[in-house]
């Protein structure tokens, strides 16, 4: 399996009892104003997969969490709080001419001394 597709988990097996409350507990958290983490989070599933996989994803997310909490003794300190609470201070506005786009390639490994320059004819 490609390490970089991310394996998506059904949560079928829950109890008939836990399903519907985490389902509930998700859509209580994505009306929270005061800590809006899991409302973000649910807003960009949502653009992809709709309504209703966002929700259980967000459920499926809130157990992980809880889990997590409880094996490890720690608070909630999911590593992309920060990220989504403050998207513009994360954003680095690079604008792409002819010098960052040779750095950019030769960091990545080509070699830009073959390129031929557009604007010499």
């Amino acid at each position: 399996m490609n390490p970089l597709v991310k394996k998506i988990f059904r949560i079928a097996k829950a109890d008939d009892y836990l399903k519907p409350m985490m389902v509930q507990c998700g859509l209580t958290a994505i009306k929270s104003k005061k800590q809006p983490y899991f409302a973000i989070k649910y807003d960009l599933i949502k653009k992809r997969r709709g309504h209703k996989k966002a929700i259980i994803a967000i459920a499926r997310m809130m157990m992980g969490c809880i889990c997590h909490m409880v094996s490890e003794k720690r608070p909630f300190t999911p590593a992309d709080y920060e990220e989504l609470m403050n998207p513009q201070n994360h954003m680095k506005r690079v604008v792409l001419n002819e010098s960052n786009t040779l750095v950019f390639l030769a960091a990545q490994g080509y070699d830009t001394s073959k390129l031929v320059n557009c604007n010499d004819n």
